[in-house]
């Protein structure tokens, strides 16, 4: 058996293997959910809450932004409270105050620090202990705790109307006025804000950890990490090490076996005739950029609110394009404008790989761009009415907002896109079936392009496996199969069989050792990055299983980036192999900037936050977004605009180049990035973390915190990098719309 059919099954099993246990521990996940009472009632027999209360609550959360509105334990935006943290901090302190007025005839503020400890020993069993009755489904609260409910409702029943005494409140989270106008819905949001925060400081059945292993740190109820964190934080760190080093060594046998490759004379890529088909997708890269520039533009006008609440130099903009509007629109560009380069890449490499041009295949490129700007349009119209308050709680999870960070747009738009990709599937499939009949020494990559085709658009599916009442643990689960799987897993493999297909093309690289390097490269991705999943869900309602596998598997996900250096060095080699191989100078610096930023963003600063340990504290803190920036767009969109460029240079081989464009926007975009990371996003996400340690979770998401000066100052030092970040994407549509009206000529 050969060394590329090995791997091939090594392939399978481990993608049968890591997708088994996944979807095993996704039963396990909906098993063992934080229940939601059928009732929440008090000593006395009052009824507080109810599961349609609750229910209902969440579908109005939802209507507003979800997630793009403050956090809900621990997942979504950072400008406003993670709002379970900030209700079990509020109702914890309630609980203290009317304790200490019973017991003491004073508030709980005025106590000596020993009187303080013994209020807080008492409260502690108050709040951990399961009083959740199985049976009857009822959820019994005591006396104090029924007024203390009530008083942190009454807060947050001011806090989303246009209550005058919460004003500076709701401008510190940038929230618009009158965020929720009925008074009903405003009653019904306490109630799942009730249960999100009930969740996180009562402790499962039979054991000492709470339904989200005791996530949030918040010392008033004695949440602090589990053994578990500890102990499997320390695994992680091992087995990355163990992974670290049997990587090494593969490398160090297996690329002293490489033979030397003697580069054509001429570029092999300038005798592929471009199809009709091909050349139609020249309008994706038109719309990439577009959505490209507006994602720009809306995240300065997101950042800006975290200095001026809900203005944008003394214009009310809240009132007519709110933070979770701005946010939500940021975030689903970011992964409709990367996405869509890599479908157009596909289009384009499908007919370039077969030499064959499918019937009516330009009709359904075109086909498939109008359905693209339908989706766009309509999505995103829906959710500018539904966070208005102008679309009812009847149609907003098929056409509004679902408040799920990155699957926000309504559930009709997300049916019309999965069958968009199918499309997709179809149209590259049809090009690439004549390279996949034949048998020659490129046929396992444009096997695995093709499987990653299949991946991409049948994976987007798990984006629909929730309904709108679907339980919060179920619906995080089937969330990151979307945003790790489907994003961050099998684009990549797509990428790297592209980025092969080019190099084996272009005679720098042997087919076979391609083969084996990319099927290599994949098995080692896929290896962290399929039960990798977990670790976006250490405390969401999940067991410590998902902590254990997290940590270990998702430790792997490092391991190929420990020799990244490698990796650049053999793409500046093939860059530099041959004179004509100046012809991709900049797609190939775009692919050496993915190296450098799969090194920094995916690797140093995503294992920042990873472990169990480190993401208790940091999870939902600016540290977060440090590594989604860097990872994101550091690897992801460098990857798109470079694949953009190679093929702009096969749709316009006679225009010529301005390399000025290029080399202006390649430098403003990365050291907008690295001035945006270093600035801003890291020594804010340390001082939000020091003041976690100090305080609790709740401290350094809170208003007090993020109001400070200092704060401010540190937002404000995003201009410089935010501003060359914009002129870089400026340069490089510049340089796009050159090619179509600038000069002809060899560049």
């Amino acid at each position: 058996m050969d060394t590329t059919r090995r791997l091939w099954l090594g392939l399978a099993a481990l993608m049968l293997a890591g997708f088994g246990v996944l979807l095993w521990m996704g039963w396990d996940i909906h098993l063992q959910a934080p229940p939601i009472p059928e009732r929440v009632v008090s000593d006395r027999g009052e009824v507080i809450y109810t599961r349609a209360d609750i229910e209902q609550g969440r579908r109005v959360w939802q209507s507003i932004g979800g997630q793009q509105l403050g956090s809900i334990w621990g997942h979504g935006a950072l400008v406003a409270p993670d709002w379970s943290a900030d209700w079990l901090h509020r109702e914890a302190e309630a609980m203290l105050d009317l304790g200490s007025r019973a017991d003491n005839g004073m508030t709980y503020a005025a106590l000596d620090s020993a009187a303080q400890a013994a209020e807080q020993a008492k409260l502690k069993p108050l709040m951990r202990t399961n009083t959740y009755d199985p049976a009857s489904g009822d959820l019994m609260v005591g006396e104090r705790r029924a007024q203390a409910i009530a008083q942190v409702a009454a807060h947050y029943e001011s806090l989303f109307s246009n209550d005058p005494a919460t004003a500076k409140l709701r401008e510190g989270y940038a929230m618009r006025e009158d965020t929720i106008p009925d008074a009903t819905h405003r009653r019904e949001l306490t109630a799942f804000f009730f249960w999100s925060a009930w969740a996180t400081t009562t402790q499962r059945p039979n054991d000492a950890k709470t339904y989200t292993s005791n996530w949030p740190y918040e010392p008033l109820v004695g949440n602090a990490p589990t053994s578990s964190a500890f102990m499997w934080t320390m695994f992680s760190i091992l087995f990355m090490i163990a992974g670290i080093g049997l990587l090494a060594w593969h490398y160090a046998v297996w690329h002293r076996k490489e033979e030397h490759v003697e580069p054509p004379a001429r570029d092999p890529l300038a005798a592929i005739v471009v199809t009709p088909s091909m050349r139609a997708t020249a309008k994706y890269f038109w719309l990439v950029l577009a959505l490209f520039l507006v994602q720009i533009l809306l995240g300065a006008t997101t950042a800006h609110y975290q200095v001026e609440g809900q203005q944008a130099y003394g214009f009310a903009i809240s009132q007519y394009l709110p933070y979770s509007l701005t946010r939500s629109w940021h975030t689903q560009l970011a992964v409709l404008w990367i996405a869509t380069a890599w479908l157009a890449t596909g289009l384009y490499i499908g007919p370039a790989v077969s030499g064959h041009e499918p019937k009516f295949q330009r009709l359904g490129v075109n086909f498939l761009f109008c359905c693209l700007l339908v989706i766009v349009v309509g999505a995103f119209t829906g959710q500018w009415f539904a966070v208005m308050q102008k679309m009812g709680l009847q149609y907003n999870f098929w056409f509004g907002h679902q408040g799920w960070e990155y699957t926000d747009i309504g559930r009709f738009w997300q049916i019309f896109l999965f069958v968009g990709l199918l499309l997709w599937l179809l149209l590259v499939g049809r090009a690439l079936w004549p390279a996949l009949r034949r048998k020659d020494e490129i046929s396992s990559i444009v096997g695995l392009l093709f499987l990653s085709t299949v991946a991409i658009a049948l994976l987007y599916a798990a984006g629909l496996m929730w309904g709108e009442n679907t339980h919060l643990s179920t619906v995080e689960y089937w969330r990151w199969w979307v945003v790790h799987l489907w994003v961050e897993g099998f684009f990549e493999v797509f990428a790297v069989a592209v980025m092969s297909f080019l190099f084996v093309k272009l005679g720098l690289v042997r087919g076979r050792t391609a083969t084996v390097n990319v099927l290599f490269a994949t098995i080692v991705f896929m290896a962290g990055g399929i039960l990798g999943t977990f670790h976006h869900l250490y405390f969401a309602g999940t067991t410590t299983g998902v902590i254990a596998l997290g940590a270990s598997i998702s430790a792997l996900e490092v391991v190929p980036l420990a020799l990244i250096g490698m990796e650049a060095y053999e793409t500046w080699r093939h860059g530099r192999a041959t004179p004509w191989m100046q012809r991709y100078r900049w797609p190939i610096m775009f692919f050496l900037a993915v190296s450098f930023w799969n090194l920094v963003g995916a690797g140093l600063f995503g294992f920042l936050i990873n472990t169990p340990l480190a993401l208790y504290y940091m999870q939902g803190l600016n540290l977060t977004p440090l590594h989604g920036h860097t990872a994101l767009f550091g690897v992801y969109g460098m990857l798109g605009i470079g694949l953009m460029l190679f093929c702009l240079r096969g749709l316009k081989p006679e225009a010529k180049w301005p390399e000025g464009l290029l080399r202006g926007g390649f430098w403003c975009l990365n050291i907008g990035l690295v001035l945006m990371a270093l600035l801003t996003l890291l020594p804010m996400g340390v001082l939000q973390l020091q003041a976690a340690l100090e305080h609790g979770y709740w401290y350094a998401r809170s208003a007090e915190f993020m109001g400070q000066p200092l704060i401010h100052m540190l937002v404000w030092m995003r201009v410089p990098g935010d501003t060359l970040f914009a002129v870089g994407a400026l340069l490089v549509s510049l340089f796009v719309a050159s090619l179509w009206l600038g000069r002809r000529g060899q560049g």
